[in-house]
């Protein structure tokens, strides 16, 4: 998820906290743009996850 599209996110965020809010057509791309970023943090932590190793004390 580029800068541009986390920024177009807020943007919309703002916008809809106005009196005016969001037309249908801003309302479509927030909500793909908000499936589109929760699936890159979905992935983001997944690979995270997937990389992590487990270290046992060594038992005495």
């Amino acid at each position: 998820m580029t800068q541009e599209k986390i920024d177009r996110i807020n943007e919309l965020a703002r916008k809809s906290r106005t009196p005016e809010g969001l037309t249908e057509e801003e309302k479509a791309e927030q909500t793909e743009l908000r499936n589109e970023f929760r699936a890159a943090f979905k992935a983001n932590l997944v690979s995270q996850l997937e990389n992590i190793e487990f270290v046992d004390e060594p038992k005495k």
